[in-house]
């Protein structure tokens, strides 16, 4: 018997498994071995000490951002005070599960099932890895951290079987040497309609290799041949391909995480993965780190309602933070036309140094209002085309 069964082993479910566990809770991670998600490994300052991310799981230190147009213009913007810490999900994620291990975290490797109720307690229902039979684990509260097409989530949560995404590819190659197309200090975010129509492409390094990829929710879109496209664009093509990932993304944050009962999810089970940006690894951590806390919560009090607390906590910290960022996805990524604003508009010192402060401690800064006032006259002149697309 269990005080809680987390479903799920990646960045969300491992931290929130590890966090009960250093509460002093009894508990239990299924997870399916060997699955690597797509991502561009970017973990921010704030994440770096917020979840204790070791030195030695930065395979890189990145120091600038290059934004590229449709048209090929190049803004480069410069990380001050700071730089983002980059990770390989191959190791980042098996060190998460290790470290939620060491703290009294039993682990089993599987596949989820079912949850069955035959009693005053949940039954998981799990598919064994290593016999290839179900089998059954008993908990007083489940925690859906299993992605974003969650059968956690389908089968408790109302609304889970409608969850919206994006579906998100990538290929790690070996890295080249330092080029002018490429710099192992420098993240690329390419936005052309060609590599993506509604999303952005990547070049993100990672010491030895890096990864490059794209996103998109439109159907048809070829996402093998846009990488290689993007490739081709960037110099890489002739780099030796390591490994091939491709994954769902959720859209936006689900209306709710937890079926009032003893289910409550996390990470893109939830949906949390931030407009514009695609930004994931700090958002699924904190999730974990909200639903082991609403679950703490419940279980010390016996409130089924304390679920909520998930949700309320994290939309309380980030709901503006994701409201700005989709309205910029609205607006910008419709078209090359709006895609070659959006780049003219980084040229702008003042977007430049809000925006990554913004994205460094994940939440809107206060700055001169002069300066606010001046982007959004910059932002207003160029949706309404005052100024052309191709002036800094």
């Amino acid at each position: 018997m269990y005080d809680v069964v987390v479903i799920g082993g990646g960045p969300s479910g491992a931290t929130a498994a590890n966090d009960l566990a250093l509460s002093g809770f009894r508990v239990a991670m299924i997870d399916r071995a060997g699955r690597i998600k797509p991502c561009g490994g970017a973990v921010p300052p704030r994440a770096i000490s917020d979840f204790d991310i070791p030195d030695d799981q930065l395979i890189a230190k990145v120091n600038t951002a290059r934004m590229v147009s449709p048209t090929g213009r190049r803004v480069d913007i410069p990380i001050e005070n700071g730089f983002v810490g980059m990770v390989d999900r191959k190791d980042f994620d098996p060190f998460l599960r290790e470290r939620a291990i060491s703290n009294g975290v039993t682990s089993l490797t599987g596949t989820f099932r079912s949850i069955e109720r035959r009693g005053d307690n949940p039954t998981v229902i799990y598919r064994d890895k290593k016999t290839g039979k179900d089998k059954s684990i008993r908990t007083r509260m489940i925690i859906g951290a299993d992605g974003a097409r969650s059968n956690v989530a389908k089968a408790e949560v109302p609304g889970g079987e409608k969850i919206n995404y994006v579906i998100a590819y990538h290929e790690i190659i070996e890295a080249p040497a330092k080029s002018a197309s490429y710099d192992p200090l420098r993240c690329d975010v390419i936005y052309d309609g060609k590599i993506s129509p509604d999303f952005y492409g990547w070049v993100f390094p990672h010491g030895a290799s890096c990864s490059v990829g794209m996103g998109t929710g439109v159907d048809g879109v070829d996402l093998k041949q846009a990488t290689a496209d993007l490739r081709a664009a960037s110099g890489l093509t002739d780099c030796k391909t390591l490994r091939r990932e491709g994954a769902p993304i959720p859209l936006r944050p689900m209306d709710k995480w937890d079926n009032g009962l003893d289910v409550v999810l996390a990470g893109d089970a939830a949906g949390v993965v931030a407009p514009s940006s695609g930004e994931g690894i700090y958002y699924a951590m904190m999730g974990g780190r909200l639903a082991a806390t609403a679950v703490s919560s419940a279980l010390t009090s016996g409130r089924a309602k304390d679920l909520t607390l998930a949700r309320k906590l994290f939309m309380n910290e980030h709901k503006n933070v994701f409201k700005v960022l989709g309205a910029m996805q609205n607006a910008y990524y419709r078209s090359d036309e709006r895609r070659e604003r959006f780049v003219s508009l980084c040229h702008d010192v003042d977007v430049q140094r809000l925006t990554f402060e913004a994205y460094m401690n994940k939440k809107l800064v206060a700055a001169k209002p002069m300066a606010h006032l001046k982007i959004g006259v910059k932002n207003l002149a160029h949706l309404t085309r005052i100024i052309p697309a191709t002036r800094i």
